[in-house]
């Protein structure tokens, strides 16, 4: 019952509730606190990002320690993946000199999108990933390398060949060429809609199993066993998603620049 005496929706209102959780909104929702309201010009998810960045400049400007000759702790575990972007998935996919290049990049992209999912974890903090409109945004990223990388590495022409397979009759190319070409924005779409719907799936989930034990009470308490469950993989998902987006982009980036390949 609600507080004036009328039956509350449980169903409704866990829905609700799960909505709010996962949409971006002009009030930040801070635990044991009402509402934040925020200024006009920002949203949830745009605070996350901002919040987001100043975390990755304190993680690599504050406390990464470059000087140390032997790495150790927090140096020592951000070391091991700046040498496993670098090497097993920039130089990978465009070789020793344009993966050394375009390494700061990746590691931007990995380190970035794995804060930002980590953030949505914690519950002072909202899954700006699950905002389709942030992953397009980092997808359109990778486009713009996909495009002026390539035009910068090979020129405007050659970045035109890269879309005329070699071998193929002329009259063929006047259908795979308009293929590639569109291939480039199926690339983005695709980097734009995994990212969201694994991010936002996970966080759905996770609520619905919290939301059962609200409207079921102590029957559904096993759901919380499966809760915990399911946040320790979406634990896992918020590092493998991140690498896939990286590994993704550094894939698709080497098929224009490198289209010989």
């Amino acid at each position: 019952m609600s507080e004036d005496g009328t039956e509350i929706n449980r169903p409704s209102a866990v829905i609700q509730y799960i909505l709010k959780k996962i949409a971006d909104s002009d009030k930040w929702s801070v635990p044991f606190f009402n509402y934040i309201e925020l200024p006009s010009f920002l949203s949830t998810h745009a605070l996350m990002l901002l919040l987001g960045a100043g975390f990755l400049f304190l993680l690599f400007g504050a406390l990464y320690n470059k000087s140390a000759m032997v790495p150790t702790g927090i140096t020592n575990a951000l070391e091991a993946f700046v040498i496993f972007i670098r090497d097993d998935v920039s130089i990978s996919a465009l070789g020793e000199e344009d993966g050394r290049k375009m390494a700061p990049i990746f590691l931007t992209f990995f380190f970035y999108i794995l804060i930002l999912n980590i953030m949505g974890l914690i519950p002072l903090f909202a899954g700006a990933t699950g905002n389709v409109n942030v992953t397009a945004g980092l997808a359109l990223g990778t486009l713009f390398f996909m495009v002026f990388g390539a035009i910068y590495k090979n020129g405007f022409v050659g970045f035109l060949k890269a879309f005329i397979p070699h071998g193929v009759p002329v009259p063929i190319l006047f259908i795979l060429a308009p293929i590639e070409f569109v291939s480039l924005l199926i690339k983005t779409t695709a980097l734009t809609i995994r990212l969201f719907a694994n991010m936002m799936a996970g966080s759905i989930v996770l609520y619905a199993l919290i939301g059962l034990i609200v409207m079921f009470g102590m029957p559904a308490l096993p759901g919380l066993l499966l809760a915990i469950l399911i946040f320790l993989l979406k634990i896992i998902v918020a590092f493998l998603q991140a690498y896939i987006f990286t590994m993704l982009s550094a894939i698709f980036i080497a098929q224009v620049v490198h289209p010989e390949h």
